[in-house]
């Protein structure tokens, strides 16, 4: 008697290739949104420049919306891993320093890669938001998570009692999320033609006025 034998189907190599028809498609669709903006981009458009059937692109994201959410996070976090920004390792490195002067320096680093890889695609989201519902709902959403994650900074500086005592924890939120916001980014490196280096050097001084200020001097003095 022949005993049957039980094969285990492997379908790593079908899920490799799904998270590659995945990235190039998101790689297409962030260059369309860009290029054409995000209202005139269809999902037609999207699959011909991805060179992936229409079927295969709705299977993938079920949306348009759905493929723009996509196309941003993986801007915000550079990779497809399902990580939030805020889990990253340069962002719970940044939160992990002991010196407060170099945690905002670390963080305006962090500003500085994460405008590079989402600016444009930042500014795609809100032009379409001032007319589409849907992208204002995910402006918005983005907007609060934005908010939310920046308070951490001000957070982590009021635990190493080194946050500025003229400032109350709101109020330096605000200033954080003023700094840190796309549209000053905007402003300074396509308006201004600033490079990314100045950029992020403007950036980490302008977060030092956070830190108390024997604090700014004591790591001034130690230059």
């Amino acid at each position: 008697m022949v005993e049957t034998v039980k094969r285990h189907y492997d379908n790593s190599r079908r899920q490799a290739q799904s998270r590659s028809t995945r990235l190039k498609t998101i790689v297409a669709a962030k260059g369309q949104f860009i290029q054409r903006g995000y209202l005139a981009t269809t999902m037609e458009a999207v699959a011909e420049a991805a060179d992936v059937p229409l079927p295969t692109l709705y299977r993938l994201f079920g949306s348009k919306r759905a493929l723009l959410a996509a196309v941003l996070d993986t801007s915000f976090g550079g990779d497809q891993e399902p990580i939030s920004f805020a889990d990253r390792p340069a962002q719970r490195a940044a939160l992990s320093e002991p010196d407060p002067i170099r945690l905002v320096i670390a963080f305006a680093r962090v500003a500085r890669e994460f405008m590079d890889r989402s600016s444009a695609m930042l500014h795609v989201l809100a032009t379409a938001g001032q007319v589409d519902p849907e992208a204002a709902e995910l402006l918005a959403d983005i907007r609060r998570q934005r908010h939310a994650g920046q308070s951490r900074i001000v957070a982590a500086l009021a635990e190493l009692n080194a946050l500025d005592p003229a400032l109350e924890p709101a109020a330096a939120t605000d200033v954080v999320y003023t700094l840190m916001s796309p549209d000053v980014h905007r402003i300074l490196t396509l308006e201004r033609d600033w490079s990314p280096e100045r950029y992020e050097t403007w950036l980490a001084r302008s977060l030092q006025t956070l830190v108390r200020p024997d604090l700014r001097q004591a790591s001034s003095a130690s230059l």
